[in-house]
């Protein structure tokens, strides 16, 4: 029988969740790292037992830790992050030009085919890849030293590369999302970069519907059907069919189209799920019920899944890394909170159950389908 193991990244450590195909019995281990913040933990596709973490502290800054053996132990791996040429500068809320620091890696993307190649992107929003395992990293420098760079302002969550897709057909094609600047495209392994924002409509920058400049909190794609990006945007839902050239809306009928995580189902290209919250300014869920809503349609139509999930006095968030599926005949849906829960579904959403509970603030969830 499969087993599937759960990822967890959390503001004091990280956890590993395991459990058989039957997911009704959970072991929990951890926490790895504890009183760090565990930003993201990742595993190659390559070698399901090579995992990487992003382990970071105001005292002692960041490193990249690595297991080899499906996170039973760990060590930290080279943590050197060498910018090509200078930072440089990048603009700030009220106009001043601030220098370009290394602050965090936000997202780890581990390559499908090559265990030792990983990407990280980092705050300042900055792309970086190890062909080492971690080892040594070596900045991909033509998205930093973009022209529109140094207008690039940051977030709430500061100015955050946060998400990298890799297309299966090609992992030259790569598409990135930084807050707040937007999507990013480079078709030949991150050497050239094209702003990719073309239908996005964001209130609070100076123009509406400029190249660059929107807060886009997370991207998802199909491995079958690759050239269908959807997003979770600071404000609306967005889909795009031409691999982000273009976007439209798609936030049809949710109730509100403001939150972070964005996720597809594993066998349905069709099938997509985002967890709405009440707005920029109070990030919790609507009418405090958490639920989270599918679409089995594209987008458009929208169904709220509250099954096991707290329904009344539940004011917890999602973050954008928080929310994975497994790859099981019966998708596995799995998010994490902010009040430290782990809910996954065994049944693509229709019913939920708490994996665990009262666990530090859940920063990042991934899951993996395992022989």
């Amino acid at each position: 029988m499969s087993r599937v193991r759960v990822l967890v990244g959390t503001r004091k450590g990280a956890f590993v969740l395991t459990a058989d195909g039957r997911r009704d019995e959970w072991e929990v281990d951890g926490p790895f790292f504890g009183g760090w913040e565990i930003y993201h933990v990742a595993a190659s596709p390559a070698d399901p037992d090579r995992l990487y973490a992003s382990q970071s502290g105001g005292w002692f800054g960041q490193q990249v830790q690595r297991s080899d053996d499906g996170g039973k132990t760990w060590q930290p791996v080279g943590n050197e992050f060498a910018y090509v040429g200078e930072p440089g500068t990048h603009q700030w809320y009220d106009g001043s030009q601030r220098p370009w620091e290394f602050t965090r890696v936000w997202h780890l993307e581990p390559s499908p085919t090559d265990p030792d190649r990983v990407y990280a992107g980092v705050e300042d929003a900055a792309l970086f890849r190890s062909d080492d395992g971690g080892g040594t990293w070596q900045e991909l420098p033509g998205l930093r030293t973009h022209e529109s760079g140094p207008s690039w302002q940051p977030g709430a969550g500061g100015m955050c590369l946060h998400t990298i897709l890799l297309d299966p057909r090609d992992e030259q094609r790569l598409r990135v999302a930084i807050s707040a600047a937007g999507v990013f495209a480079s078709d030949d392994g991150g050497v050239n970069w094209t702003p990719a924002n073309k239908g996005l409509v964001s209130e609070g920058i100076p123009d509406p519907d400029a190249e660059v400049g929107h807060c886009v909190h997370n991207l998802a794609r199909h491995p079958d059907r690759p050239d269908t990006l959807y997003m979770q945007k600071h404000w609306h839902v967005m889909r795009s069919d031409d691999d982000g050239r273009s976007w439209y809306k798609i936030s049809g009928d949710l109730p509100t189209d403001f939150g972070f995580p964005i996720d597809v189902h594993a066998h349905d290209p069709d099938t997509v799920y985002v967890v709405p919250i009440t707005s920029d300014s109070l990030h919790v869920p609507l009418d405090g019920r958490l639920r989270v809503y599918r679409s089995r349609s594209g987008g458009h139509e929208w169904e709220p899944l509250t099954g096991g999930l707290p329904q009344e006095h539940c004011y917890v968030n999602v973050l954008r890394d928080a929310m994975a599926v497994d790859s099981l005949d019966e998708c596995g849906v799995y998010f994490g909170t902010t009040g430290g829960q782990v809910y996954a579904s065994a049944d693509a959403g229709d019913n939920w159950t708490p994996i665990v509970r009262d666990l530090p603030p859940v920063l990042s969830v991934e899951v993996q389908t395992l022989p």
